[in-house]
C-alpha cells in the first residue's frame, strides 16, 4: 500500500496540523511542499487535487481530501490505533467538533486577518481591532479549560493539536499573560512538551518571524 501524500507548506498552520496529527498517531507521509510565495498551490495539476488551491490536502490511495479539519479527522479514523483523538462516540466527537469549528472561525481567521493587513494592505501599526479579536479567542479557550487540561476535558484530541499549531502561529503578538490567563498559559506549555509538537516548532516560529519582518518593512517604508 503507498503512503498518504500530503501537500503541504510549513508555514502553514493547518497544514502543520497534519503534519502534527501524523507524528502524533505514527502515520508516516509522503511529503510534497508547495511554494505559495512562487504560486505553485495555483498550478492546473494542484487545482485538480484541491480546487480552492489551499493547503494541506492529501490524496490517499486515489482518496482525495483537503481542508486540515477534515484530514485530521480521516487520518484518525483510518490510521490511528485508537480513537482518543477523534472520539467515535457522537457526542465526544461533537465536542471535538466545535473546537475544530472555533479553530477555523476565529483562531485561523484571526491569524488569516493578520496576515492580510500586513501582506495586502501594508500595516505600519499592529490592527487594533484584530488583536482585540485575538484577545476573545484567549478569554473563550480560558473558558474551554475550566472543564479539563485539554480543550474538550481532561483527553488530548485533534481540537488541540489543531489550535495549537494556530496559536502558536501569531502569539508574539498578543502576548499570552500567564495572570490573565493562566489555565490557557498551562495548555500552551502542556502542548508544547509533547514529542509530536516538534512537527509544529520550526513552521510556527517561521511564520511569526514572516509576518514580524513584513510589518517592520512596511514601517520602513513608510518614513
Amino acid at each position: 500500500m503507498s503512503k498518504v501524500t500530503l501537500y503541504y507548506t510549513l508555514l502553514s498552520p493547518p497544514s502543520r496540523t497534519i503534519l502534527t496529527v501524523a507524528e502524533a498517531i505514527g502515520l508516516d507521509l509522503e511529503k510534497k511542499n508547495l511554494d505559495l510565495f512562487k504560486g505553485e498551490h495555483l498550478t492546473p495539476e494542484y487545482s485538480k487535487i484541491n480546487p480552492q488551491r489551499t493547503v494541506p490536502a492529501i490524496v490517499d490511495n486515489g482518496v482525495i481530501i483537503y481542508d486540515s479539519h477534515a484530514i485530521a479527522g480521516y487520518l484518525c479514523d483510518n490510521y490511528a490505533k485508537d480513537d482518543s483523538l477523534y472520539p467515535k462516540d457522537s457526542v465526544q466527537r461533537a465536542h471535538v467538533n466545535a473546537r475544530l469549528h472555533f479553530d477555523t472561525g476565529n483562531l485561523f481567521a484571526h491569524l488569516d486577518y493578520l496576515w492580510y493587513e500586513f501582506f495586502e494592505y501594508g500595516a505600519t501599526e499592529l490592527p487594533t481591532k484584530i488583536l482585540a479579536n485575538i484577545k476573545k479567542c484567549y478569554n473563550t479557550m480560558e473558558r474551554f479549560l475550566e472543564n479539563g487540561k485539554f480543550l474538550c476535558g481532561d483527553n488530548l484530541s485533534i481540537a488541540d493539536i489543531s489550535c495549537i499549531t494556530s496559536l502558536t502561529s501569531m502569539d508574539t503578538f498578543l502576548p499570552i499573560e500567564e495572570e490573565a490567563y493562566p489555565k490557557l498559559t498551562k495548555w500552551v506549555e502542556t502542548m508544547k512538551a509533547f514529542p509530536f509538537y516538534e512537527a509544529n516548532r520550526e513552521g510556527a516560529k517561521l511564520c511569526q518571524d514572516i509576518m514580524w519582518n513584513k510589518f517592520k518593512e512596511n514601517q520602513s517604508k513608510k518614513q
